[in-house]
């Protein structure tokens, strides 16, 4: 339900999105036999890293520093432009995440990863959802696992909240998370003016066309690959399907993937921006040029369009396949 103004209401329940089957806990299969990594769990040889050397390529990987942006500078709108363009993802430096910030966030989640099973399995995923503690999008026992355990949480807007799945231990790490995840939204909220800007629109265009910004954060434990080495402190953003689809292809979303580390484990934190979902999305009409002068894409409800990809799990980019318009 909306309200006059054109937002979503408060009293809005949080939306469920994909259901999940139960699977076995990676760090305690780890526990038991670190030697042994079960089958379901390793991926098709054209799914991993070549042995081929693409290191050099992370050097040049773009870098996109937010305070050139911040001011309007043209010459880094540029950068961004060729970013989405050929790359589809590029690193953030100068984006006002402090320090301390990020360091109480990894600290946090790297003490909730080690509490015991028993503790963590209080936040338990339920089967219905993907908030809280476990692995989510497993809709067949065949399919190939990552080789991770997450927390999952819905954090804005904040009426979709279920604080049962939000840990009390460690001691402060919900106030942690409210604060990491409001300075990613900042950091964000700069972005999409500059991708407005490059889209040829008015500033704040693309998040009026989001309706209600939600935010979801993911802390992952333990993806031919071009391998990013992040420069520190640098935040590593990735252009979605909902730009691919409004840019009718122009930008293209990538798809992305952890690598399992042979010496330690590691620990990602994800922040998933997207629209509200009764946002209908689809090529918006400037962005269908004088060169194609064709739609790529249909016009889809954006919650449908997300459950339908986390239903399917389906492997790759094959996710942007049910908009596209097949001809």
């Amino acid at each position: 339900t909306m309200g006059s103004n054109g937002n979503f209401l408060d009293n809005e329940e949080a939306p469920t999105y994909a259901p999940s089957i139960p699977v076995p806990n990676v760090q305690e299969l780890v526990r038991k036999d670190p030697l042994q990594v079960p089958q379901r769990y390793v991926r098709e040889v054209e799914d991993r890293p070549k042995d081929t050397d693409t290191s050099y390529l992370s050097s040049v990987i773009p870098v996109i520093d937010l305070s050139l942006l911040f001011m309007g500078n043209n010459e880094e709108l540029t950068k961004l432009d060729l970013a989405c363009l050929e790359w589809g993802f590029f690193q953030v430096v100068n984006h006002g995440v402090a320090k301390q910030v990020s360091q109480k966030m990894k600290d946090a989640a790297a003490e909730f990863f080690e509490l015991s099973l028993e503790e963590k399995n209080k936040y338990a995923m339920p089967s219905d959802d993907i908030q809280g503690y476990g692995h989510a999008y497993v809709v067949s026992e065949d399919q190939i696992l990552d080789w991770s355990d997450a927390l999952i949480l819905l954090v804005h807007p904040s009426h979709y909240r279920k604080l049962k799945f939000w840990p009390n231990s460690p001691k402060g790490l919900q106030e942690i998370i409210e604060e990491y995840s409001n300075a990613i939204r900042k950091v964000a909220t700069e972005l999409f003016q500059s991708f407005s800007l490059i889209m040829e629109m008015d500033k704040e265009a693309l998040l009026g066309l989001h309706k209600q910004l939600v935010q979801a954060y993911r802390i992952k434990h333990n993806n031919e690959w071009v391998p990013v080495n992040s420069i520190p402190d640098a935040l590593v953003v990735n252009v979605g399907d909902v730009f691919e689809i409004w840019s009718n292809g122009k930008y293209k979303s990538v798809e992305h993937r952890a690598v399992a580390n042979y010496n330690k484990a590691r620990i990602s934190y994800a922040s998933f921006l997207f629209p509200h979902d009764e946002v209908e999305i689809g090529p918006l009409s400037h962005m269908v040029d004088s060169k194609t002068k064709q739609q790529l894409f249909k016009k889809v409800r954006y919650g449908e369009y997300l459950r339908s990809s986390m239903n399917k799990k389906m492997e790759g980019k094959a996710h942007t396949q049910m908009a596209k318009i097949e001809g």
